[in-house]
């Protein structure tokens, strides 16, 4: 796993030991940020359920003013930490080792992020739980982009009922990445 482009470009990240973190590969990370290349320069970034933050500190690299990391688990905050270190974007960061709807509830009135990205556990419902907070959220607005990694078979037909717009939906071999918007009221 490293940094794939950007003012960190190559440094090699560190992920944590066991199948408690899913680091996306660096294919996978590449195309994901070929394809959302136009919102980060500039962007606020939130990475939730962030691991070892290979996704938001592919975004600082690529130009994001400052990312919000949310990550629960020690072991991926030592990783996170470390390679916040190494790639020095640390300054622009914000690292909140709290459970994910805690730091929600605790992020609420203090930011609006223009790209929100979630990896959480596969088959939980978490993705649907965080987009129905963020259905009457201050964090977000009509332009921000919500991305979120899930398994291929999860099902996102209630997205428009939580007045979500499904923007696009890519598909890899084993999951998806799901980008969706509020719809505008």
């Amino acid at each position: 796993m490293r940094v794939i482009a950007g003012s960190a470009r190559s440094i090699p990240l560190k992920a944590p030991m066991g199948d408690h973190t899913r680091p996306t590969t660096d294919r996978i990370k590449e195309t994901l940020f070929n394809m959302i290349q136009g919102e980060i320069p500039g962007c606020s970034f939130l990475d939730l359920f962030a691991g070892a933050g290979g996704i938001g500190i592919e975004a600082l690299s690529r130009g994001a003013a400052w990312c919000v990391f949310v990550e629960n688990d020690k072991a991926a905050i030592d990783c996170l930490t470390e390679n916040l270190e190494k790639t020095k974007l640390g300054g622009k960061t914000s690292v909140l080792k709290q459970d994910t709807f805690v730091a929600l509830t605790n992020l609420e009135y203090k930011y609006t992020f223009d790209v929100i990205f979630m990896d959480p556990p596969y088959d939980q419902n978490m993705e649907r739980r965080v987009l129905e907070y963020l259905t009457m959220s201050q964090m977000i607005d009509e332009d921000s982009l919500i991305i979120f990694e899930a398994s291929l078979d999860t099902d996102i037909s209630y997205l428009e009922d939580l007045g979500y717009e499904l923007v696009k939906e890519k598909r890899y071999k084993t999951n998806k990445h799901v980008f969706v918007r509020r719809n505008k009221r």
